[in-house]
């Protein structure tokens, strides 16, 4: 630590006054904002309901009650991690997801709220279909798979992903929410496997889209803790979405959709790749929450 930054809260001391809930909270929060966290007071509150078994919720009534030693060693060790950047996620072992808990390790992107537009976009297209078809390239933890299947009971789901790791985790994920049997894992490059083939009614993915010169200027804890292969696409960050979309074009059922999460600094090279794409016809790309361009779309024409 730095000498101009306090440790985190120590887990014994000579300390008159009672580590409490509240008093823990307080003094993380000051900490974890030296350490440049932009969500301290979340991280500090997430951490603490972890190490004390309760919902995040619970804390706020519970702030004058004293945290054992033994807690407060685990809350603390927590803390340091988090202050040298590691995500949250992944010191808590799992991560929401349209209001589901999701199983995430080191293997696995950690899910984002900007990926739920995906599954928003896939079940508007799909809300009158009867029996469709549904593949989730490059799937990861599983989320958008998982969210499909328990939303969309009829539903045919194929997962697939280059990493045997991250296929660990979806699979834990799917046994988790009850959807297991409702798909199918593939280890396999996009849609590389007989399996993988089609005809699909919505191909959705959240590839690489990572330039190598934006990867240094990442997040800190992105950077150093979430696997580079699962960010990075390559020199133009369009090399993954150029292959998907060729896939695309003769694994789709006729009239069926491509939809692709990805960054706006790479928004305007994704959407010529699709232009330039025979059989398929490109779509308005959707914006997230914050009006920045999200959701590559086309059809197959």
């Amino acid at each position: 630590m730095t000498a101009d930054r306090p440790a985190p809260p120590r887990a014994a001391g000579g300390d008159a006054e009672p580590w409490t809930v509240g008093r823990l909270l307080t003094v993380t929060t000051e900490w974890l904002i030296g350490r440049g966290s932009d969500s301290a007071r979340l991280d500090a509150e997430v951490l603490l309901a972890h190490v004390r078994g309760c919902e995040r919720i619970a804390l706020y009534t519970a702030f004058d009650t004293p945290v054992a030693d033994a807690e407060r060693a685990r809350f603390r060790e927590l803390v340091r991690r988090r202050g040298e950047g590691e995500p949250v996620a992944y010191l808590v072992g799992q991560r929401e997801f349209f209001s589901l808990p999701f199983v995430v390790t080191g293997a696995v992107l950690v899910p984002r709220p900007e990926t739920e537009g995906l599954v928003v976009r896939t079940l508007d297209l799909l809300k009158t279909a009867t029996a469709p078809r549904v593949i989730d390239v490059g799937t990861g933890s599983g989320a958008i798979a998982v969210t499909l299947a328990r939303r969309l009971p009829r539903a045919t789901l194929v997962a697939t992903d280059i990493s045997p790791e991250a296929l660990a985790v979806a699979r834990e994920n799917a046994a988790r929410h009850g959807v297991a049997e409702r798909i199918g894992f593939v280890a396999c490059d996009l849609v590389a496997a007989p399996e993988a083939a089609g005809p699909w009614d919505v191909i959705v993915s959240n590839p690489p889209y990572v330039r190598e010169d934006e990867y240094e200027s990442l997040p800190r804890d992105v950077r150093l803790h979430e696997p580079r292969a699962a960010l990075v696409s390559g020199p133009t960050g369009v090399e993954v979405v150029t292959r998907l979309a060729a896939a695309a074009a003769d694994s789709l059922a006729p009239g069926g959709w491509l939809l692709i999460e990805i960054g706006p600094a790479v928004a305007a090279s994704a959407e010529a790749v699709l232009d330039a794409q025979p059989g398929l016809v490109r779509e308005a790309t959707l914006p997230d929450l914050a009006n920045l361009p999200r959701i590559l779309q086309a059809r197959r024409a």
